[in-house]
């Protein structure tokens, strides 16, 4: 009986046995044949692959300057499994990077902390020390050997020929983890652009990176190459990229708008290219390079003048008289004046909108464009809102309101521009009727009650980008291209008619001319270059006006159209006209012949006298 049982657990352990070398056998069918992800494991464990960076895309100006080039950076790595292999000397590193002992140990906690560090694995290269210069890791270099684990890896970082375009260009900064969440190319310690030029074409620009895959033995220490080299790939330089800024204006634009507060943009009328865009105060780009970048960001973000904010495109201003110019075109396209057509003017007793100086009267369109007669454009905006009366036909001026504001909107005001390689952009705004019939009623408003649109004033608002675009289908005689940077973009095809048609336009052409050779801009016209253009004081709850100015030229083949805005500056015949007048002498001729008058306007200080409100 129990040598039975002795018998039969015999054969009991022997099946058990059997069954598990069976699972055992099938096991390792299944890891090694079956399933590949094992070997992929085993692979990996076998491979450190070390990545290329490649140089990022340069930038050049529309006349092939360099603007953005690259400077080589080093960074110090670490593969913490290789390091713990044998005794390391961690005094001797320390040494070598000029780092002391407790240094050491702050930068490996962070290094190994996985909530600052996300990627962070000790079989693979992390970034111990970045942003070296040569000099910094040129002991390390010399004794790279003594240190197992520890490697030295060429970066690149952004270059700045010339302390330019700040607000244009952007900036290039550390990848966060959602940039890595939503785009596997990067990884911790990456850089990518972050706003500007460089995050709009981030893609181009960045190029993509290459790899070299080298064998390591069963302790991690590399061996060598990898089969032979036959997964290495080699690094693609980024794309480089053609603005259509001209250096030499965009340079001069900065210098006149130091210690001011505002901005100046200039577009290439018949291409839409963005000659200058200037937004004050702004800041040297390389200060955002390397390892005082976090220190200089705060800094300007902490600023009260704000330069971070990019006020030619997000700065929203009533367009005071340099509206009037859109007015008369909307009032000639509707009928409701023709270039003949005149109104009395009484002076500053006129009413209910007085004039800001004494001129002859009554005045035509031309003579209104150059004295800048309110009196003048409010009996015109009444006439064109109230065609068909008021009192029992209130409908009807309702759709000439609406009339109006579509032929408004068409020139680029109240929307972004869509399309564009211009990021941050404000929609500034033109009231509705709905807007209106909230605050006054279905029938408590007409035109006397909004008579300050009639000169730029009241609700409406633009930004100096839209007004830099108005004065370009001004100059085209009733179209505009999207206000764009990359010369080689197609939206040069991209036209965008107003509702005005062309017939209309001479009148105000020649009215704009006559701003700067008799009215606002006289005293800086330069008559060879056939300037046109509007000037405007636009009132501030804040503080001093606003100076603001519109124009083109030349007259008969513009070639530039500016647009400036000047902060708590007072009159725009004092601040703005003078300032593009110099902007398109600059672009026009190549160089500053009124010394004295830019001397003037580049020192004056009127950052100083907006603090004082």
């Amino acid at each position: 009986m129990i040598n039975d049982t002795l018998y039969r657990r015999k054969y009991l352990i022997g099946g058990i046995a059997v069954v598990v070398v069976l699972v055992y056998i099938v096991r390792l069918f299944m890891l090694q044949v079956v399933d590949q992800s094992t070997q992929a494991k085993a692979e990996k464990n076998a491979q450190l692959r070390q990545t290329i960076y490649p140089s990022r895309g340069l930038i050049y100006d529309r006349n092939g300057e360099l603007l953005v080039a690259n400077q080589p950076i080093y960074e110090v790595t670490m593969i913490v499994r290789e390091m713990m292999q044998e005794p390391f000397d961690t005094l001797g590193l320390c040494n070598a990077l000029n780092i002391s002992r407790d240094s050491f140990e702050i930068r490996m906690l962070n290094m190994t902390n996985r909530k600052k560090n996300r990627g962070y694995s000790r079989y693979s290269p992390q970034v111990f020390m970045p942003n070296l210069s040569q000099e910094e890791i040129a002991q390390l270099q010399q004794e790279k050997y003594k240190y197992p684990g520890v490697d030295i890896r060429i970066r690149t970082l952004r270059d700045y020929t010339y302390p330019i375009a700040s607000h244009i260009l952007g900036n290039v900064g550390e990848v966060n983890y959602n940039d890595i969440e939503r785009d596997d190319y990067y990884a911790v310690g990456d850089y990518s652009g972050r706003d500007g030029i460089e995050r709009t074409y981030e893609n181009e620009l960045r190029g993509k990176k290459g790899v070299e895959v080298f064998m390591r033995d069963s302790r991690g220490r590399i061996q060598g190459s990898y089969m032979q080299g036959q997964l290495d790939c080699e690094a693609e330089a980024g794309t480089d990229l053609y603005l259509s800024i001209d250096r030499k204006t965009q340079q001069l634009a900065e210098d006149l708008m130091q210690n001011k507060i505002g901005s100046i943009v200039a577009i290439e009328p018949a291409t839409g290219e963005i000659i200058a865009m200037i937004s004050a105060p702004n800041w040297n780009p390389r200060q955002l390079v390397g390892k005082e970048r976090s220190t200089n960001y705060q800094q300007l973000l902490n600023d009260p003048h704000k330069p971070l904010m990019n006020r030619a495109t997000q700065a929203q201003y009533a367009p005071g008289s340099t509206f009037k110019i859109l007015q008369a075109l909307a009032a000639l396209q509707e009928g409701a004046i023709t270039p003949n057509t005149k109104y009395p003017c009484n002076g500053q007793t006129s009413t209910p909108i007085k004039c800001t100086h004494n001129h002859g009267s009554p005045v035509d369109l031309e003579e209104g464009i150059e004295q800048s007669c309110n009196p003048y454009f409010w009996a015109l905006y009444r006439d064109l809102l109230q065609q068909d009366g008021y009192e029992d036909g209130h409908v009807h001026f309702k759709e000439h309101y609406n009339d109006w504001r579509e032929i408004i909107a068409s020139f680029g005001l109240g929307e972004r521009f869509a399309n564009t390689d211009i990021r941050e952009q404000a929609k500034g705004y033109l009231p509705t009727t709905e807007f209106y019939n909230r605050i006054y009623g279905q029938k408590g408003w007409k035109a006397i009650t909004i008579r300050s649109l009639s000169i730029g004033q009241g609700e409406i608002l633009v930004t100096p980008l839209q007004l830099a675009n108005q004065a370009a289908a001004i100059a085209n005689k009733g179209y505009y291209i999207t206000p764009h940077f990359n010369r080689n973009d197609s939206m040069k095809s991209d036209i965008h008619t107003t509702l005005v048609d062309s017939i209309h336009f001479d009148v105000v052409h020649r009215g704009m001319e006559r701003v700067m050779t008799n009215g606002t801009g006289r005293w800086y016209n330069i008559p060879e270059l056939q300037m046109c253009g509007k000037t405007g004081t636009v009132q501030n709850p804040h503080g001093e006006d606003h100076a603001l100015f519109i124009g083109f030229a030349p007259k008969d083949n513009p070639q530039i159209a500016v647009a400036v805005a000047v902060e708590n500056a007072g009159f725009g015949a004092t601040w703005a006209c003078p300032m593009a007048t110099l902007v398109m002498e600059q672009y026009l001729t190549g160089e500053i012949k009124r010394n004295a008058l830019y001397e003037r306007m580049v020192n004056a200080n009127l950052i100083d006298k907006s603090d004082e409100e």
